[in-house]
């Protein structure tokens, strides 16, 4: 197996497991489905342009990827939506689970998540 073929069977891997998680995401509250459909369209293109393609011309991830791909745009709606998610799930977690390191850092990765989210534009900016 050559190099370029290990890299290719590697970034198709990725693409598919951040697929996956990203399809996941849409009902686990938590899981930030923007970020690993970005994953998996960037994985995609360096591996297989079938699944590039398909995400590109999918209802729902298509505008997500062009809106990004356009000026790395994330819509209003899918913060607030993630904003909420991630909210609701840290207050389950400090209702339901013990208090400890893993749930601290869980909810540490979400804030960080959420800022990083928040720093994107909304949309691109006007030209006087």
């Amino acid at each position: 197996m050559t190099h370029t073929s290990l890299a290719r069977i590697l970034f198709a891997l990725l693409a598919y497991i951040s697929l996956g998680i990203g399809l996941v995401a849409i009902v686990i509250p938590g899981l930030p489905t923007t970020e690993f459909i970005l994953l998996a369209a960037w994985a995609a293109t360096k591996s297989s342009p079938r699944l590039s393609a398909w995400l590109e011309n999918h209802r729902l991830f298509g505008p997500i990827l062009c809106n990004w791909r356009n000026g790395k745009i994330i819509a209003r709606r899918a913060k607030v939506s993630a904003t909420v998610s991630m909210l609701l799930c840290a207050g389950l977690m400090l209702v339901m689970l013990d208090h400890g390191w893993p749930i601290y850092l869980a909810i540490a990765g979400m804030s960080l998540g959420n800022l990083w989210l928040w720093s994107r534009p909304e949309s691109l900016p006007k030209i006087s």
